[in-house]
């Protein structure tokens, strides 16, 4: 049997002197996903491994003459974005800049929905007060890359609540879609991060927070016992799990360790699971990661899938917020790892 993946040689997109991490690409399927969008970190201060690092990021085109070799391009332009950022930011915050992009293509309209995060930063005295980062899923949405133009949020900060890292479900029997969405759960001794329903009747108006789907402490997997994050839905014709249900790659990371006065973060891995899209529900979650890369020191977290072929296809995935990678999946290999009907 072969194996469920191939982990790629070398980096998908060369980096430069201008950008040393880039991060989280998200291709546009109507250009044989040639062309898409990439994060690209600016500046980082801190450590990746250690909770209360900082990167401030950009959007950028990227380019690819294959799947397996991408060029980074201008900053991603988007009309009206000064004036949407600025509405969403209080006298005295920072916004660090747009973060991990995910494209969606109505298919009703040819419309191209961008999806991503917005996170605004409090001041240091704000932040020993109490405040702390608010994190919106921003959108913007045109004809394509060329022509995008943001809206308001589809999904605000509540302090109780934030969002980012969007899983598009398919519309259900009801005619809206239980989207997938990254949240958190700020308890007294941790924050965990958790993933939450996003119930969506319009993708490019405001959703709703639905019910909370996995939460790392409530079950007992080592290995995203900290913090969970809804990955890429993978198509029927890929791997068909059952009616109304779709199997999906998770990202998860173990649990926070108190080192001192820092918390040192777990490794992030990737793993799967199958979701009802049906009826917003999470039925099963694998014991294990899926993939951990082989250079990765804390952070394995996969943002896109493309089928290549019958049961064949490419999850991109970063390394360490730092490079992407590409990995070959077969379908038949993974349905060993799946729980038996």
């Amino acid at each position: 049997m072969e194996k469920p993946y191939i982990q790629h040689e070398g980096k998908v997109i060369n980096t430069d002197s201008k950008f040393t991490h880039v991060m989280a690409i998200a291709l546009d399927p109507r250009t044989q996903y040639k062309d898409g969008v990439i994060r690209c970190i600016t500046n980082r201060e801190g450590d990746v491994t250690v909770k209360g690092y900082v990167d401030r990021s950009e959007l950028h085109r990227v380019k690819g003459n294959s799947l397996e070799h991408f060029e980074i391009g201008n900053r991603l332009i988007i009309k009206n974005e000064k004036e949407i950022i600025d509405s969403l930011t209080p006298q005295g915050w920072d916004f660090i800049g747009l973060e991990d992009p995910d494209i969606w293509i109505d298919e009703a309209t040819n419309l191209m929905h961008l999806y991503f995060t917005i996170p605004i930063r409090p001041s240091a005295k704000m932040r020993d007060d109490g405040e702390r980062i608010k994190i919106h899923l921003g959108h913007a949405v045109g004809k394509d890359l060329d022509s995008l133009e943001m809206t308001m949020p589809v999904l605000m900060d509540t302090v109780q609540l934030s969002a980012k890292e969007v899983s598009i479900a398919p519309l259900n029997s009801k005619g809206f879609r239980y989207n997938l969405i990254e949240s958190r759960d700020r308890q007294t001794d941790t924050t965990y991060s958790i993933i939450k329903v996003a119930i969506a009747e319009d993708m490019g108006r405001l959703w709703k927070y639905g019910d909370t789907v996995f939460h790392p402490k409530e079950h007992n997997i080592p290995w995203i016992g900290g913090h969970a994050s809804p990955g890429p839905l993978l198509p029927k014709s890929f791997i068909n799990v059952g009616e109304g249900k779709l199997l999906g790659i998770i990202n998860g990371r173990e649990a926070n360790q108190k080192m001192g006065d820092k918390i040192k973060y777990g490794m992030f891995s990737v793993g799967l699971f199958i979701y009802d899209y049906e009826n917003g529900k999470i039925d099963w979650v694998s014991p294990e990661p899926f993939i951990q890369d082989s250079e990765a020191i804390t952070i394995t977290f996969a943002s896109q899938f493309v089928e290549t072929n019958q049961g064949e296809g490419i999850l991109y995935a970063h390394v360490d917020d730092s490079f992407v990678r590409a990995y070959s999946l077969n379908a038949e290999s993974i349905k060993s790892l799946l729980p038996k009907k």
